[in-house]
């Protein structure tokens, strides 16, 4: 779905004050002297020494989830979802730290000529968290249940052209494609694509992640504990994970002022100095390919009008949009994503236009500008204050914004049909995020793109295998998406969160995921000095 220095204080109150949102007041006094919890004491400057210390129990908050809340990393949608997929299952590939695709179950994921045909080699000595060893059989079934046309999951798509999984022996499998896929790889490495048994439930959930389902409640809490059977050379050296929800974000910060969480996912910007400022708290601040769109749909009024999408495209001012709402913890974007994938193209940068914004609208039926509702909920850091920014920008193009802010659980209920919406995306690259939410049977297209020349090029760039060529047809992609998608992409974000200084093992993930990617299994609690 990837600093500059951070406001002070006082700008961010200020801001608050414009933005009539963000966190209460109520956290700012609590900044000045907060309770104590039962971990460890720390003093100024504080930092955790020594090597990596087994035992405890790690509590993590975020805000979000509902009733629709999942267990099964097949289909994960929001932060929570997300947290326990990663925690609990693998793929066969991953992302690293730097967002490099790297072994993980699987030591070698490799294509023949045409990439017509992916051969796969398993790591040795792997179980599930109940002991069986993990087997190609188990492998064919999980891809087969992705990909399972009655039920199909987040990776269906990616894995449109699996044809048949062969069992080779009891370490590989070949994956066979009816027509070529040059980017299965990076599919193979997305966190949805996991690796399950093959009666696998997920009621009842089996994987091969460093932590193991304890107990689990829709929209309030999930306990995992380590898995006694992890394969990895490292960790798990907590015995326990917390994952805690919480209805909004005074909520979560106040939890961890007064040390009832020990680490919480995505903290506003504007904080980061702030909380950064106590000594018992550090603050994570990882440059990422992650993206907050405002998403037009492009097959109704009034965005089924190029004209319309790029008026609002010009009525954007970019960087104010990262100062404002990101507090500088990001980057101007273009109107594209995957700024990760070697084949990112260098276009003009758009800048805010008010006269053409104006010019369009009026060319376009609307000479004395246009009004529409923007459909909005806090379901990423910064995504409602995106919103404020926007509508008094676009005011001076002659737009109009209505902001109807629902509460999470309403709002992920229908979120693909909202015609002006908005959505976030973590570090993904071009074939891959365009599979997931650009093509016409992705599983969130949110825009309803279905633009013929785009799909023809989309289908050439998973067939080419060669480098050059496959980055030429992503610009061309790139360039269509740029001059007439129905995505604005104004920014990358930085993903901040925060953490009690006591907590070790966290570090800068390029990923967009939080708290070093969800990799909890890295961490421990030492002792600070």
């Amino acid at each position: 779905m990837t600093a500059p220095p951070s406001p002070t204080p006082p700008r961010w109150l200020t801001r608050r004050a414009v933005l009539g949102g963000g966190v209460g007041m109520g956290v700012g006094l609590m900044l000045a002297g907060c309770v104590t919890g039962t971990q460890p004491a720390v003093g100024p400057a504080a930092e955790v020494t020594g090597p990596p210390k087994k035992g405890g129990t790690m509590r993590v908050g975020f805000v979000g989830g509902g009733a629709a809340d999942t267990l099964d990393g097949a289909v994960a949608t929001n932060l929570g979802d997300v947290a326990r997929a990663v925690c609990m299952y693998d793929s066969l590939l991953t992302r690293d730290d730097d967002y490099n695709l790297t072994p993980m179950l699987a030591t070698e994921v490799t294509p023949n000529d045409d990439a017509t045909v992916w051969t796969v080699t398993l790591r040795e000595g792997i179980s599930f968290c109940d002991g069986r060893p993990i087997t190609p059989a188990d492998v064919r079934a999980s891809l087969e249940r992705i990909i399972d046309p009655d039920d199909p999951k987040n990776g269906a798509a990616q894995l449109s052209a699996l044809e048949e999984v062969r069992e080779i022996d009891d370490r590989t499998v070949e994956i066979h494609l009816s027509s070529p896929d040059a980017s299965l790889d990076d599919t193979l490495g997305q966190y949805s694509c996991t690796i399950v048994p093959a009666d696998y439930d997920p009621q009842d959930p089996v994987g091969t992640g460093p932590f193991m389902l304890e107990s689990f409640t829709p929209a309030q809490s999930t306990i995992l504990r380590a898995n006694p059977h992890y394969w990895g050379d490292e960790g798990p050296y907590l015995d326990e994970v917390q994952l805690l929800n919480f209805n909004d974000t005074d909520a979560l910060i106040n939890a961890l002022l007064s040390s009832q969480v020990d680490a919480v996912a995505q903290i506003p910007a504007a904080l980061a100095e702030v909380i950064g400022s106590d000594a018992r708290m550090q603050v994570l601040n990882s440059e990422t390919g992650m993206w907050l769109p405002f998403t037009m749909r492009v097959d109704v009024e009034p965005f089924d009008d190029e004209r319309v999408r790029q008026a609002f495209r010009l009525a954007i001012d970019r960087e104010e949009m990262v100062e404002q709402v990101l507090s500088g913890f990001g980057r101007v974007a273009n109107d594209m994503y995957s700024p990760y994938d070697p084949a990112y193209p260098d276009f003009p940068q758009r800048q805010q236009d008010i006269d053409e914004a104006k010019r369009l609208l009026a060319e376009a039926g609307y000479p004395d500008g246009i009004e529409v509702e923007l459909v909005t909920a806090p379901i990423q850091a910064g995504v409602v204050e995106a919103a404020q920014v926007f509508a008094e920008q676009a005011s001076a193009a002659g737009i109009t914004i209505n902001i109807k802010r629902m509460d999470l659980t309403s709002y992920w209920g229908d979120y693909l049909n909202y015609p002006f919406s908005q959505s976030f995306w973590y570090t993904r690259n071009f074939l891959g995020q365009t599979n997931s939410g650009t093509m016409p049977d992705a599983p969130f297209n949110e825009t309803h793109w279905d633009d013929e020349e785009f799909k023809d090029i989309i289908a050439a760039t998973r067939r080419e295998t060669d480098d050059a060529k496959r980055s030429a047809l992503v610009e061309q992609a790139q360039r269509i998406l740029y001059d007439r998608g129905g995505l604005i992409i104004w920014g990358f974000a930085n993903q901040v969160d925060a953490y009690q200084s006591y907590l070790g093992g966290i570090v800068e993930n390029a990923t967009g995921l939080p708290l070093s990617g969800f990799n909890l299994h890295r961490v421990w609690i030492g002792d600070v000095a």
